[in-house]
């Protein structure tokens, strides 16, 4: 065979042709499979022109060695199909020349050599018989040995030969019997006279004659080799062959390293789509590729070249027209007809070869799927890696067979059994010499049912069964034939078993000499029958097998068979019954019935019996070796009998053995959901029976944790344990096998049993139902064993957990490693118990996580599961798809869930974006054992809502004659689905309509699928309304479905009646399709949605267990992952929210500034409002850009919380209007400020340029004297100047208004309706002086008497009053919060604000939840009196200031001593611009950067603490939640913790305000903001400035204004503060500016001290935008509290639909009390809402109403029941250490609290509240420590 690096090099030219196409994607592949390295990719990558790229590649893959070369053309062949064949079709016609010699002759040379019969035109071996054509005859055409015979003996000595039974008649070796024919001599029809020495049949030892001891060549005479020698040339020859064939199957690196069913069942791209062979290199996957899918052409060898229609077409159109009129025939005509089977090789090489490069586990999968297609198997090994032959005992041992005996016909029983352990005569069939019947054709006839034919056996006339044989002779098959208790159709009543030597007996006698003493009968196809025959029959005389000849027309005719016959008939006990004749006249049917007649006969006569499993001792004997006989599946084989030993009754055994999973682990499952559901709760107080379930379950644990182990499960683990990898892997087989076995023994005496009591006990069903439960009970399988695996691990865990024993003394932590290792290697792993109908959530995870890390986190991956009807075919259409192993027997049909592992090929994990393919296969729905049980339809709702969820694609399978369960099936899963679309999942669906054959399906049944849609509406609304969803919702709304694509139809799986019907083709054919349809939407799906990972998927499981075990499946759903990506788009809302406001702050400020330093006239609040609509639309597009782009990117599990989308979009338009009022009422302030004071400026201004003028007199006048004034003499001047002035000003005061007048009068018109009781209230109170906020109190006229008349027993007046003292409190401090806000602005008193007050006042009183407070008009006026009171009185005083500060002469005076310093400098001639420069500094731009500074500082704390550590704690509410929780627990202080759950939002201002004073005392970050800002502003005045002393400002006035004008946006310049502006004085802007300039550090200096000197409360209270009030408006949400517990809400955003919070806590903490007893209520209100506990209050009317339809009354709160025991631990441990503390604050008596909360410590109620917010992951190490 040319090596890899002679087709390279010989193809060289056309390699380049091949790889210039597309050298990039070569070059590639070459590198993902590290065929080159990256530095030679790149190198090679730096070649632009693509032929010489090409050229240097083939350079360098020729330098690198065989390997290389051949791994090259692998690659290509992936890259460039068809490639390979290309070249080997080249390879081959240029090998004819090596092969046959170089040096060709000259054609006349060559035909006197034939003449002579020159040995050297003789075949040499190893040359294909595609190339004979070289070897033809040159005239004829015909070859050597059919024209001349290689040494032609005369015409009288052939004769003489055949007379006698000529030796040299022998078979040529390695041509089959079908095709003798084509090689017998041309006039004889002999077979040709000597064998071809290139192929001759190894001979061996055991191959010497029988009688002689001697090998055929010395009996005759020849002259031989030594027999040693002989026999080492023989094996030589042997495994040159085996290793041609490998070579040429490209399988020989699989020789030593085997292959394994792992590696064949790894997804890659070829198993993606349709594979046909074009080259020998794929025939053994393509073998291997259908087998395992089952499908009936998997023998096949033949070529198809993937042509075009067009070039087939213009080929067959050319061979039409060859030649046409030419009478000769074209010798070239033959060579194309067989040029195809040439190249091909025989499909029994292919599956020698195959099982010898397949390890022991793929070898019985090979077999197993060969069984199912009603292949004959290979019972028998040819001896190819050694010496001897291998009986393939293990191989079969997986194959279960089920038949009907005609003994059981009527009984209709049956036998179950594996094929290796059924015992039955075995008829064996043998070719002796030569023969031209086609022995596998007639056993195939024989096999076969009239109306059923099955191609069993190969044969000549099947594809490529023509093809020579090269390793496969001596292979023995086996067949069976099996009855279905049809007795006029079966064939034999009895089960038979039909063995087929392939080859010659005398080649092949050790093989021969087994199925002799195996068989009950040995049919020979024999011509004829002479001394060699006789001799070598002989030697069987002593065996009881009995001996049939099946001979041919012209044997019967020879005298010679004849006399021979008659001599064996003594000897080997022969008579006429005993020989059939098939003649040229004889009917093929009638010889068939012939056949089966002597058969029948055989089994009629208690034949020999004997199992594939007994044959063994034979096979020893005969030093044939058997495939089970090597150490390792010994040792494996003893370790399960060892515990398999032990095993009688399965029932008992299972209830001895198997402990944990018996009752224990039923009642654990039945605590587990009671603990969910609360169903037999009675009387008893929530909490108190959620303790006492607790300590039931503990104690089941318990008692789980000290059981024993016995014997047989200590013999388990140390098997799975100890034992190597391949021991572990045959150990866990040899326990199924024995398991199952025993079971069957079992059920199969169960079934009996169960037949005879029906019988006998009619409708006494209490012992049938027994019998029934047995039968259940008996299925033992390596399951039950991990099973009890997970449950000692389980109970060992719960009891670390509870410190019962201790970590470091753990015996059994390894078993989920074990498991883990298991899953990996393709052990389905038990996911649901569908015993106990429960998981064990702890196992599960554990295995799980210890297989995430086995993978290193490469873990993506997608799942797959199947749902149908039980017995409809859904394990076998998984095993059949992805070539599983889920049990399928009978008996054995799945219980639960269990979940297989499919590796996903690196080179396709990139498309399909996962790493494995997950399939879960489950337990049929409407089970017949289960149908009686009360929840059976819940049970199935439970599995497939929990298989559903887990699922990426659901494959629902239904059997289309089951029409009534199928519509029970569609409900089951339509409920599911709903149940998954109310949770954010959207699985895929594929509907799987088996049993539908015909072609047209999928047209015909259009109508059935639109029927079938309108069934799923029906059924999907119906759901709806059972999970209390008031909406209208289509099947298409729930889930991804589209009728034309996600329905198929597949044809029944057996191709007629079983046990003898093969698989069905179009089943195998159509699950390809669905196959590779899943695949391609696995692709799709996984671009938009990323695959999970096996941490997300622990997720699932978790989560989707707790909802399932709650029966209000969609209200009690909680995922972490869920959670997470909540919690993730509130974080990231939080940033957009945060954004915005700060881009509205910085807007307003600046818009304010603007507005102080303009005239109110210039002043247009129509376009400010304008401007700001602008602003804050562009505001809210940014937030709904970045949401639908968060939504558009790749964050994780985005698709969970798409309906939560519109909650932020409603959340950003409720900001927008939020903002616009904040903005408006701000511009308005601002406008309302400047006009109050624009007056007062004006007349301010007059004043000062009154007073200049007067000065500038004055300075005129006393420089007029010639005596030098003393600075003593200037002051009396110029006071006695003041004074004057002043008088001359007409004084103009302010108005002082009387804002409790005002007030009074508002509240006068708001109380039209109740105008009397005001006027009493108020002149009770004696005015509006005497009413303020401190003074309030609840009164009892402050409720309705009918009311109180009314009021139920069970609530107390104190409590009620309580509650409407609360919501006047909340009122009160919101009221307070407002007056503060207005009191801290520079503005007077404006009447808006009381009509705020009012408003504000008003929209609480109509809110719902306070008119069910049932308060009076009393209580109305009450509370606006002392309210407007109290801001009566706030704002008369801030008036007064605002009067006071304002007076015109009293500003004026303030300003004398500056007049003055600037007269006298200016008399003394002093430089007074210096003097300006500095009061310029210090009166206009000190206050103005103060200002600045002020209106930055606050939004820019607010950025710089979220983008601090800090932000974590604040990313979310829920994070923000968390950190204060545990810092209560932490500070450990009572009165936070009351001061938190009465007055949450007083709390959590105080307590904010406090973490960002902590934080900013602790570091410089406040410093550094201010520095920051202030070098902001001195860059922007120095630059002002520079710009300004450019323009020649003439006066000081006009540079102020100047300034101003250019700073108008950032600061505002008090210029009535600057004085001497009007003076007539000299003024140079270089030196003005200059002494600006050297005044700004001493400026920047003076402003940071201030600050600095400033405590950091203080500062932060008195800036305009407060941070600690910004970052509570986002972390306090809605402020919607829960209707229980009074929790706050979580949710994120401000417009949610839905409110909800993490942790909720015992309603006693909130003062609920009970009526009677006094004492607290120690209930939480996420247990009641699972419970069947009733709640009422005032919202029913003080009626009883169910906790778990607390949704009609609060349909928008979203209370989640506490997914563990453990969830409320935190909130339970503070109730029991404050128990009296809140008992004294209420007022009432300590609760009696359940006893178990007194054992929960601080650790665990930190750990607990950890676990309940470890789904954010964004928590920081500070958070969890």
């Amino acid at each position: 065979m040319i090596s890899s690096y002679e087709i390279i090099r010989k193809g060289r030219k056309q390699l380049i042709d091949i790889l210039q196409k597309d050298i990039d994607y070569v070059l590639d592949e070459l590198r993902s499979e590290i065929v080159i390295t990256k530095e030679e990719y790149e190198g090679l990558e730096k070649y632009e022109d693509s032929k010489k790229k090409s050229r240097e590649l083939l350079i360098l893959i020729q330098a690198k060695g065989e390997a290389a070369c051949c791994q090259f053309l692998e690659c290509l062949e992936v890259t460039c199909p068809g490639s390979n064949h290309a070249l080997q079709v080249q390879k081959h016609c240029c090998s004819v020349g090596e092969e046959e010699g170089e040096i060709q002759k000259h054609p006349e040379e060559e035909k006197k050599d034939l003449e002579i019969g020159c040995p050297s035109q003789e075949k040499e071996d190893g040359v294909p018989e595609e190339l004979e054509e070289e070897n033809k005859h040159p005239t004829t055409g015909c070859s050597v040995s059919e024209e001349e015979g290689e040494i032609q003996k005369h015409p009288e000595e052939e004769k003489k030969d055949l007379e006698i039974g000529c030796p040299s008649q022998e078979k040529e070796d390695g041509v089959p019997e079908e095709l003798e024919e084509e090689n017998q001599h041309p006039i004889t029809g002999c077979p040709s006279q000597e064998k071809e020495a290139g192929v001759q049949e190894e001979l061996e030892e055991e191959n010497k004659h029988p009688t002689t001891g001697c090998s055929v060549g010395e009996e005759e005479g020849e002259i031989q080799k030594h027999p040693e020698e002989e026999k080492k040339d023989l094996e030589i020859e042997r495994r040159k062959a085996v290793m041609d064939i490998l070579c040429e199957l490209n399988l020989e690196k699989h020789e030593n390293k085997a292959l394994s069913l792992q590696e064949v069942l790894e997804i890659n791209t070829g198993s993606l789509k349709e594979f046909t062979p074009q080259t020998r290199e794929d025939l053994p996957w393509y073998f291997l590729r259908k087998i395992l899918a089952l499908n009936v052409t998997a023998r096949s060898t033949s070529f198809k070249q993937v042509v075009s229609d067009a070039t087939a077409s213009n080929r067959l159109f050319q061979v039409l027209r060859r030649d046409e009129g030419n009478e000769r025939i074209d010798k070239d005509f033959f060579f194309t007809l067989e040029m195809g089977e040439s190249h091909s090789v025989n499909p029994l090489d292919v599956l020698c070869a195959v099982l010898l490069c397949s390890d022991s586990f793929l070898q019985q999968e090979i077999l197993l799927k060969m069984s199912m297609c009603q292949f004959a198997l290979p019972l028998i090994l040819p001896p190819l890696k050694t010496s001897k032959c291998t009986l393939m005992l293990w191989a079969m041992r997986d194959i279960v067979k089920i038949w009907r005996p005609h003994s059981l016909a009527e009984s209709r029983g049956f036998w179950e059994d594996s094929l290796v352990l059924a015992s039955m005569p075995t008829v064996s069939f043998v070719r002796m010499g030569n023969c031209n019947l086609s022995k596998s054709k007639i056993l195939n006839e024989f096999l076969s049912p009239s109306q059923q034919h099955n191609d069993f056996f190969l044969h000549r006339d099947m594809e490529s069964g023509n093809v020579p044989r090269e390793i496969s002779d001596g292979l023995v098959e086996i067949a069976w034939y099996f009855p279905g208790g049809r007795t006029n159709t079966d064939l034999f009543p009895e089960p038979v078993a039909v063995a087929n030597l392939r080859g010659d007996v005398e080649s092949h006698w050790v093989q021969f000499s087994f199925l002799t003493q195996v068989s009950s009968a040995v049919f020979i196809f024999a011509e004829c029958i002479g001394e060699r025959e006789y001799t070598l029959l002989s030697s069987l005389k002593d065996l009881s097998t009995q001996f049939y000849f099946i001979l041919e027309d012209r044997s019967i005719k020879s005298d010679c068979t004849l006399e021979f016959l008659n001599k064996l008939a003594p000897v080997i006990k022969l008579d006429n019954s005993h020989i059939l004749a098939k003649t040229a006249t004889t009917n093929k049917a009638v010889f068939v019935e012939l056949l089966r007649a002597a058969v029948g006969k055989i089994i009629a006569s208690n034949p020999k019996c004997v199992s594939v499993d007994k044959m063994c001792t034979t096979a020893h004997e005969l030093t044939i070796q058997v495939d089970e006989d090597h150490k390792e599946c010994q040792d494996a084989l003893r370790c399960a009998t060892e515990i398999s030993g032990e095993i009688k009754d399965v029932a008992a055994y299972k209830k001895e053995t198997l402990i944990l999973q018996g009752d224990l682990w039923k009642n654990l499952a039945k605590v587990e959901k009671e603990l969910c559901r609360m169903e037999r709760q009675g009387d008893m107080p929530s909490e108190k029976y959620r303790s006492e379930l607790r300590g039931k379950w503990l104690e089941l644990r318990r008692q789980q944790s000290q059981c024993d182990l016995p014997i047989g499960l200590i013999n388990f683990i140390k098997g799975i344990k100890h034992l190597k990898d391949a021991e572990r892997n045959y150990f866990l087989k040899w326990m199924k096998f024995n398991l199952d076995h025993i079971a069957r023994g079992n059920l199969s005496k169960l079934r009996a049993d169960y037949k005879e009591k029906c019988k006998k006990l009619g409708d006494d069903g209490q012992k049938v139902a027994e019998v029934d439960q047995l039968i259940s009970s008996s299925s033992l399988g390596v399951e039950h064993f991990m099973r009890e695996l997970g449950q000692i691990y389980e109970a060992e865990y719960s009891m670390v957990k509870e410190g019962k024993i201790a970590e470091n003394k753990r015996q059994f932590a390894h078993f989920p490693s074990i498991a883990a290792e298991l899953l990996l290697e393709g052990l389905p792993i038990e996911l649901i118990d569908g015993d106990a109908s429960n998981i064990p959530l702890q196992w599960i995870t554990d295995v799980l996580n210890k297989l995430n890390i086995k993978l290193r986190g490469k873990s993506k991956m997608m799942v797959i599961t199947v749902l149908g009807v039980q017995s409809t075919g859904k394990s076998t259409l998984l095993n059949t798809m992805f070539g599983l192993q889920f049990a399928v027997s009978s008996g054995r049909c799945t219980r639960g869930a269990f979940m297989t592992l499919l590796n996903v090929r690196e080179n396709l994990a990139q498309d399909l974006g996962c790493d494995f393919i997950l399939v879960i296969d489950t337990e049929g729905l409407k089970a017949p054992e289960l149908a009686k049980l009360e929840d059976s339809y819940q049970h199935d709702n439970e599995l497939a809502t929990l298989v559903i969820g887990l699922s990426d694609i659901t494959i629902v399978n239904m059997a289309m004659e089951n029409a009534t369960e199928m519509k029970d099936i569609l409900q089951i899963v339509t409920h599911a689905f709903l149940r998954m679309e109310g949770i954010g999942q959207k699985p895929n669906c594929q509907f799987v309509h088996q049993n539908v054959s015909d072609i047209s399906a999928h047209d015909q049944n259009m109508r059935d699928r639109k029927h079938l849609l309108e069934q799923l509406n029906e059924m999907t609304q119906a759901a709806a309304k059972m999970e209390k969803l008031n909406r209208d919702i289509k099947f298409s709304d729930i889930m991804d479905y589209d009728p034309e694509m996600h329905n198929w139809y597949i044809p029944g799986l057996w191709h007629g009646v079983p046990p003898m019907a093969p698989v069905n083709m179009g089943y195998s054919e159509k699950v390809l399709e669905l196959k590779k349809y899943l695949f391609e939407f696995i692709k799709n799906r996984s671009c938009k949605i990323p695959p999970k990972d096996i941490p997300q998927f622990i997720e699932w499981v978790k989560s989707l267990w707790n909802a399932v075990k709650h029966k209000n499946f969609i209200f009690s759903f909680q995922n972490s992952l869920i959670a997470e990506a909540y919690n993730n788009l509130s974080i990231k809302y939080s940033e957009w929210d945060r954004d915005f406001r700060r881009e509205m702050h910085l807007w307003v400020s600046e818009q304010e500034t603007l507005i102080q330093n303009v005239s109110p006239d210039k002043i247009a609040f129509n376009n400010l409002k304008c401007e700001l609509q602008k602003k804050l639309l562009c505001g809210e597009e940014q937030i709904l850009e970045s949401l639908n782009k968060y939504f558009g990117s790749e964050a994780a599990n985005l698709h969970l919380v798409e309906k939560y989308k519109e909650d932020f979009v409603r959340s950003a338009h409720s900001l927008k209007r939020e903002l616009e009022n904040y903005s408006s009422n701000k511009l308005q302030d601002a406008i309302q400020i400047r006009k109050s004071l624009h007056k007062t400026d004006a007349l301010q201004a007059e004043y000062k340029k009154t007073i200049e003028g007067k000065v500038d007199r004055l300075l005129e006048k006393c420089r007029g004297n010639k005596q030098k004034l003393q600075e003593k003499e200037l002051e009396t001047e110029f006071d006695k100047m003041w004074r004057e002035t002043l008088l001359e000003i007409p004084p103009i005061y302010l108005e002082k208004r009387e804002i409790y007048a005002e007030v009074e009068s508002y509240l006068r018109k708001n109380f039209c309706a109740h105008l009397k009781l005001y006027t009493q209230k108020l002149a009770g109170k004696r005015g509006l002086l005497n009413c303020r906020i401190q003074t309030f109190e609840i009164k009892n006229d402050h409720v309705q008497s009918r009311f109180w008349k009314r009021m139920s027993p069970w609530n107390s007046q104190m409590d009620y009053m309580h509650i409407i003292k609360v919501f006047a409190n909340s009122l009160l401090s919101k009221c307070t919060s407002y007056i503060a806000e207005k009191l801290n602005s520079k503005g007077d008193y404006y009447e808006t604000y009381c009509i705020d007050l009012l408003c504000m006042i008003n929209e609480k009183l109509q809110q719902p939840d306070v008119q069910k407070l049932h308060t009076t008009p009393s209580f109305e006026v009450d509370l606006k009196l002392h309210i407007l009171g109290e801001a009566a009185h706030a704002f008369q005083m801030r008036h007064e200031e605002f009067v006071k500060e304002n007076d015109p002469h009293i500003r004026l005076g303030k300003l004398k001593p500056h007049y003055f310093a600037i007269f006298r400098d200016l008399y003394q001639e002093k430089d007074a611009q210096q003097t300006q420069a500095k009061d310029f500094c210090e009166m206009c731009l000190y206050p103005a950067i103060v200002n600045y500074v002020n209106n930055r500082l606050g939004v820019e704390i607010v950025d710089n603490f979220h983008n601090s550590e800090q932000s974590i704690d604040f990313g979310s509410r829920s994070l923000f939640q968390f950190t204060i929780l545990k810092y209560l627990l932490n500070e450990w202080n009572f009165d936070q913790y009351v001061e938190y759950i009465t007055t949450y939002e007083k709390f959590v201002k105080s307590w904010i305000l406090k973490r960002m004073v902590d934080y900013y005392t602790k570091n410089e970050d406040l410093k550094n903001l201010e520095e920051n800002i202030f070098s902001a502003i001195l860059d922007r005045i120095r630059k002002t400035l520079n710009k300004l002393r450019h323009q020649d400002a003439e006066t000081i006035s006009k540079f102020v204004e100047d300034f101003s004008q250019e700073m108008q946006k950032e600061l505002v310049i008090p210029k009535d503060s600057l004085v001497g502006i009007h003076m007539k004085q000299a003024f140079d802007p270089d030196q003005f500016f200059a002494f600006v300039e050297s005044f700004l550090p001493n400026l920047q200096e003076q402003i940071l001290s201030r600050f600095r000197d400033l405590d950091i409360k203080s500062k932060l209270s008195k800036l305009p935008v407060k941070p600690q009030d910004e970052i509570f408006k986002q972390m306090f949400g809605c402020g919607k509290q829960c209707p229980f517990c009074k929790v706050p809400c979580e949710a994120g955003g401000s417009a949610h639909q839905e409110h909800f919070a993490t942790v909720h806590r015992p309603k006693g903490l909130g003062e609920y009390r009970e009526i009677v007893s006094k004492k607290l209520v120690y209930d939480i209100c996420s247990t009641a809402v699972a419970s069947n506990a009733h709640f009422r209050n005032q919202d029913t009317n003080w009626e009883l109403y169910p906790y778990k339809d607390y949704r009609a009354y609060y349909p928008d709160w979203c209370i989640q029941p506490d997914p563990s025991i453990n969830a409320s631990d935190y909130w339970k441990y503070v109730f029991k250490m404050f128990n009296d503390d809140f008992a004294r604050e209420y007022n009432s008596k300590p609760a009696d609290l359940p006893e178990d909360w007194g054992n929960i410590t601080k650790e665990q109620a930190l750990q607990a509240l950890k676990e309940r917010y470890k789904l954010q992951p964004t928590l920081s190490s500070e958070c969890l420590p």
